[in-house]
């Protein structure tokens, strides 16, 4: 190996040098790039005086060469960004030291992927938009977009109780998609699986069932420091009727749960635990089975929160053993407005309906009603079909690309994001957990965090910038706020190259 550290002492016209140049040249570059190499630094007409200044400012920290070809991953090659108000001007450790860091290729073309979202083609503030805001919602392929408009032109129905073709056609195609949920998340029977508007209707349904019927005066609900306000207001709430205390699961300085705190919490007046699998602030994974596993060693039934897991790594309902299991379609390239509730069967058919109305009986007398089998016994009312439907092309887009293969891509991503920025002075990012989705968040020193979002707004590039509904996870961190980027399988290494050099010219301005 040479040392380029040398080169600082080697005089321009030494013919030694000339030939270590040219050993430097072909080493530092791989084989199937020999050609463009040469057509850059030929080895017959090296300029000697330009090459020895190109190194050194190399050294110093600089782009010596100007732009060279990207020599990465093939399937994740980056444009030039552009070139206007001071944008544009490089990042030499991005298509450098990070090739040099990581070896695995990327499985997911995510340039060819972006074409399937319309709305990610166009310019905000006049820069194109860069959409990492994908924790809040993520965009929509034209796979769904199309399938929901498809319903709506041609069978748009009510569904169960029509006796006509539209109605049969728009029934069929709302259950399939309940099947498609069962699938996805690998449920034991399509009865198990509940359309609700989303993750937050879903915990509330657990919540206003469950919970009224069987908390009583002086049990315990667990929730976790680490978990979204929609998992720690309706089991608050639940518990001030029914006279119940919450307890949380406390986080350590790295943004994990403490586990062993969550054993010590458990009383022989625990009645339930529900906690999210992913948090929404620091991208931790938490150790779900773990939890679930103590719980039911107490014969303590669990919720998973998946929001923000559902659509970054695999889950199995039955592998992990979870009772319930919630999300939204709007987190998983899906539309808003509809969201799942996962029960185990015995579970649900104990348990009394939320919301009373059409669908959810078999018999109504002025005296009593008798209710139906779930799932309809939860769905009173007209269903969002359209969306339900929407949610199935979703997870047919998802599994078609393999969520592995997103997970990879995410992991890769954000690993990239977390190096850059930490280059970066006066910026310090929130929490280091073991393991991790695709989330950052951070501050930066003297700017308050709405400014923040707002200044990267004017560069295309949106963010999400405040509490994130998690306020008990950032004040464990002893924060308020944090500018969150969060990423999705249609980002870009050149997404984050964008808001690094943002945050650079936010912090120079």
């Amino acid at each position: 190996m040479i040392n380029i550290s040398e080169l600082n002492n080697f005089p321009t016209e030494d013919g030694a040098t000339l030939a270590l140049l040219k050993e430097v040249a072909q080493k530092y570059c791989p084989e199937e790039l020999q050609a463009e190499r040469q057509a850059i630094l030929p080895d017959e007409s090296l300029n000697l005086s330009e090459l020895e200044a190109g190194f050194k400012q190399l050294l110093a920290g600089g782009n010596g060469y100007g732009e060279l070809p990207y020599i990465g991953d093939t399937d994740v090659q980056t444009s030039s960004l552009p070139k206007d108000n001071g944008f544009g001007i490089g990042i030499p450790e991005t298509q450098k030291l990070r090739d040099l860091h990581y070896e695995e290729v990327d499985t997911l073309n995510s340039d060819q992927i972006k074409s399937d979202f319309p709305v990610l083609h166009q310019k905000v503030n006049g820069h194109d938009l860069v959409w990492l805001d994908n924790g809040a919602t993520t965009q929509k392929p034209n796979q769904v977009i199309d399938k929901i408009s498809d319903y709506y032109r041609t069978y748009n129905s009510n569904i169960h109780r029509g006796a006509h073709t539209l109605a049969a056609r728009a029934t069929d195609a709302y259950e399939e998609a309940r099947e498609k949920v069962q699938r996805f998340i690998n449920a034991a029977t399509s009865e198990e699986i509940i359309f609700v508007r989303g993750t937050t209707e879903g915990i509330n349904l657990v919540a206003q069932t469950y919970g009224r019927q069987f908390l009583t005066p002086g049990d315990e609900v667990i929730v976790s420091e680490l978990d979204h306000h929609a998992n720690i207001v309706p089991w608050q709430r639940v518990c001030q009727e029914k006279g119940a205390t919450l307890r949380a699961i406390p986080t350590d300085q790295n943004g994990d749960l403490i586990l062993s705190e969550f054993e010590r919490l458990i009383t022989p007046r625990t009645r339930f635990v529900s906690v999210g699998h992913v948090n929404n602030t620091f991208g931790t994974i938490n150790d779900v089975k773990r939890i679930i596993e103590i719980a039911h060693a107490h014969q303590i039934p669990v919720l998973i929160d998946g929001a923000q897991s559902i659509a970054h790594t695999p889950v199995d309902v039955q592998a992990l053993g979870t009772d319930f299991f919630v999300f939204s379609g709007h987190k998983i390239y899906g539309p808003n407005g509809i969201g799942v509730v996962y029960g185990r069967k015995e579970l649900l058919d104990k348990m009394q309906p939320w919301q009373g109305g059409g669908n959810m009986i078999k018999d109504v007398t002025i005296e009593r009603t008798e209710y139906n089998e779930p799932p309809a016994r939860f769905e009173a009312g007209t269903p969002n079909v359209a969306d339900a439907i929407g949610l199935g092309a979703a997870l047919d887009y998802v599994s078609h690309l393999g969520i592995r293969n997103i997970e990879h891509h995410e992991h890769q991503l954000t690993e990239y994001a977390r190096e850059q920025l930490s280059q970066i002075s006066g910026l310090t990012l929130l929490g280091n957990p073991k393991n991790r989705v695709s989330v950052v968040s951070f501050v930066l020193d003297g700017i308050p965090v709405p400014e923040v979002g707002t200044l990267l707004d004017k560069e295309g590039i949106a963010v999400r910038a405040g509490h994130h509904c998690a306020q008990p996870a950032l004040r464990a961190l002893g924060y308020e706020m944090s500018v969150r980027p969060t990423f999705a399988l249609y980002n870009t290494r050149e997404d984050v190259d964008k808001l690094v050099i943002a945050v650079k010219k936010i912090i120079g301005r």
